[in-house]
């Protein structure tokens, strides 16, 4: 109760979310990296793509012709290139959208782009965008992204050689640092697919399971179960819609700042389950304002799982270090990837920085 009520406090002494929201974007920034709440028209030239990615490291081999000229220039983009795309992105995320920033949902886009990967048949994952496509853009599981594909959609239209594969990751790992969360490395390579290639629904997780089918879906995947407790830290950002899942609220009192308040309130808060005509999903007692679903509240009651609950709880440098590797894993799962193109992924600025 204690600890809701200190950070209940801390926003009950702030303006609300939206007024805080519309503030300059510098403002937002000063308050510094662990303060606790709990495009200019490109000059037109003819493009021709020269398929979904090429050599030089998976980047994309884009040709030019000149209205001047009829020779053909290659353009292979650059980190310099990615990192304009980032600060694009970057510069457009705070926006009147849930809590004032499209951050999140970007997060949620990138991982459950990512999280169809299957290690068995080594179908799914980040390579491809197959979103895009039905059936997979109807699963249950995506419902809302597409809020997400079309914020993304002005910022493909300014860079037409960044796959949206790539630019999906990208969205992701700059929506997780814009939000003061840990520096996330990346690598482009990716190459866009065809509905074809989508996926069978079920394969992300489902929020009313217990600690079985958590390890059945992630397993899958490849990952460990202090992977999936890390992993699972990202739901200190973001909220539940019930006219998306079902479910409805924010996990914390700073929905679009980064850190490790999810473990926190998962283990000082009390939680009880919510009256209410939805599916079954727990609040605190205290406000009764915060919610957490049936598979995060297994993280404490399973043996195997609670430790590093403990772990991130006490440690946000802990939580930041790990949360930043299983990242990096889960953005690059079912990527044909250049051999060696590993030891080279590049980290971007943040512009809060």
């Amino acid at each position: 109760m204690a600890s809701s009520a200190r950070q209940f406090a801390r926003v009950a002494t702030r303006t609300t979310t939206r007024t805080f929201a519309a503030a300059p974007r510098q403002a937002f920034r000063q308050q510094g990296r662990r303060f606790y709440s709990s495009e200019p028209e490109k000059k037109s030239s003819s493009l021709l793509y020269l398929g979904a990615a090429a050599a030089a490291g998976g980047l994309g081999i884009w040709y030019f012709t000149s209205g001047a000229s009829a020779s053909s220039k290659p353009f292979v983009p650059t980190q310099a290139d990615y990192q304009k795309v980032y600060n694009d992105i970057a510069d457009r995320l705070e926006a009147d959208y849930d809590d004032g920033s499209y951050g999140p949902v970007l997060v949620r886009l990138a991982w459950h782009a990512s999280g169809t990967y299957d290690k068995e048949t080594k179908t799914g994952g980040s390579n491809g965008a197959t979103m895009r496509f039905a059936p997979e853009s109807g699963h249950g599981a995506n419902a809302g992204l597409v809020a997400a594909r079309d914020f993304l959609e002005p910022i493909k239209a300014k860079y037409p050689w960044i796959t949206y594969s790539d630019l999906w990751i990208l969205g992701g790992v700059c929506a997780i640092q814009e939000m003061h969360g840990p520096i996330v490395p990346y690598r482009p390579g990716r190459r866009d697919g065809e509905a074809a290639a989508c996926t069978p629904d079920g394969r992300l997780p489902d929020a009313s399971q217990g600690a079985k089918h958590l390890r059945d879906i992630f397993y899958r995947m490849g990952f460990n179960d202090q992977e999936i407790v890390a992993l699972s830290g990202g739901h200190a950002i973001g909220r539940c819609h019930s006219n998306r899942s079902g479910y409805e609220g924010p996990w914390t009192f700073s929905p679009t700042m980064l850190t490790n308040d999810f473990y926190k309130l998962l283990l000082d808060e009390k939680w009880q389950y919510k009256k209410w005509d939805g599916p079954k999903q727990l609040e605190d007692k205290t406000t009764k304002t915060l919610m957490m679903l049936p598979t995060d509240h297994v993280l404490t009651t399973d043996k195997a799982f609670r430790p590093w609950v403990e772990k991130y709880a006490a440690d946000n440098d802990l939580f930041f270090k790990d949360f930043s590797a299983v990242v990096l894993r889960l953005f690059e799962l079912g990527v044909p990837f250049a051999e060696g193109s590993e030891n080279s992924r590049w980290t971007f600025k943040p512009t809060h920085e």
